[in-house]
């Protein structure tokens, strides 16, 4: 029963499963639309922002952990002092995900009933910096300082040899904090991978302030009043980085291939893979013609999608779907959203692309050093 369990799981791993199912189910946990909500409640995945839910979750995760340390394959990844930031982030993703929605939905249920959200204060009750705020910081800072000295002390992290260019490591992986953009070097270039997607990531974080419009859920815990901004907020997070982090640490092996976590790592494994550009796959595949000599014609089908994806199609929603939401928002702060949610659904696409096409690039023109 055990190995079939391990063999489940290493079978729903691979990236074009696991990305689905979490693609599939974040709408139904954090549900945008009342469609969404009535199959959240209907699977009871609302209970998973109970007490009993956060137990439940805990103890399954511990024991898929345990499981794990006695795999003598996922016990090698588990046991590297690299990885362990990893196993940690794991519980805290769950824990602070469930004390906010477990607050949000404790707080839809008070307004329901016409009661006033938990963290209401009455204005005349006022909380001094000093000592009060200070003092709980303080301690807060102590406590944190104790935990960081314990795990320095415990676990090992231990520098490498230095580098030897006739060694490379395999796989040579970044430091955890960095694997989500290794794996985003996959599927598109340096420059954006590594430059233009972060800065993207950055200013749009700055940039929620400033587009926001809703002034409910200001200042407590909400979710029927902020649902469609949650969601977002929930699928760039945890589907499109922190799953990318994850993929990176426990399901990249030798070779940069896909392993499951109880699977063995075989240095020796080769997967023969021909990653092709969009215009030889519309030009030689499609038309059984060479490739264009002039750049402008042979990258002209890629420069069409993305003239299309990023000059027509922001107002054509304008005019269409997201008429109510242009009109709300207005031309400049509705314009600066949909870019960044187009760059946002790009990822995923350009990563279904190359996991079922091996499509490497929309547009290739290493003539001028740009690739996307």
């Amino acid at each position: 029963m055990l190995d079939a369990f391990k063999s489940t799981v290493d079978y729903l791993s691979a990236p074009t499963i696991s990305f689905s199912i979490l693609t599939v189910v974040t709408p139904i946990l954090f549900p945008p639309t009342d469609w969404f909500d009535k199959i959240n409640r209907k699977l009871g995945f609302y209970l998973l922002w109970t007490k009993t839910g956060l137990v439940a979750a805990m103890a399954a995760i511990t024991l898929f952990f345990i499981i794990g340390y006695m795999d003598k394959n996922f016990n090698v990844i588990l046991t590297k002092a690299d990885n362990f930031p990893i196993v940690l982030m794991v519980y805290s993703i769950y824990y602070f995900t469930w004390l906010a929605m477990h607050k949000a939905y404790v707080n839809d249920e008070r307004l329901e009933k016409g009661l006033k959200p938990s963290e209401y204060n009455d204005p005349d009750d006022k909380v001094l910096v000093w000592p009060d705020l200070v003092y709980i910081e303080f301690i807060a800072l102590i406590l944190f300082t104790v935990f960081l000295v314990v795990w320095s002390i415990l676990v090992a992290a231990p520098l490498e040899e230095p580098a030897n260019p006739a060694a490379t490591p395999n796989p040579s992986k970044a430091p955890w904090y960095f694997l989500g953009l290794q794996e985003m070097l996959v599927y598109y270039d340096p420059w954006i991978a590594g430059i233009v997607l972060p800065i993207f990531c950055v200013v749009g974080l700055m940039a929620i302030p400033y587009m926001d419009i809703n002034k409910k859920g200001d200042g407590y815990y909400s979710f029927k009043e902020r649902r469609v901004g949650i969601f977002i907020f929930m699928y760039g997070w945890i589907v499109l980085w922190l799953f990318l982090i994850v993929l990176g640490t426990f399901f990249r092996g030798p070779n940069w291939n896909f392993y499951g976590p109880f699977e063995y790592w075989d240095s020796h494994r080769l997967e023969a893979l021909t990653n092709v550009n969009l215009s030889e796959i519309i030009y030689i595949k499609w038309l059984n013609m060479g490739l264009p000599s002039n750049i402008l014609l042979r990258e002209a089908p890629g420069l069409l999608i993305m003239f299309l994806t990023f000059a027509v199609t922001p107002p054509l929603l304008a005019r269409t779907a997201l008429k109510s939401f242009y009109e709300r928002l207005g031309s400049t702060r509705y314009t600066i959203f949909v870019v960044l949610m187009i760059f946002g659904v790009l990822l995923p696409v350009k990563m279904y692309l190359r996991w079922f096409f091996n499509l490497k690039y929309i547009i290739s023109m290493p003539e001028f050093f740009f690739n996307f």
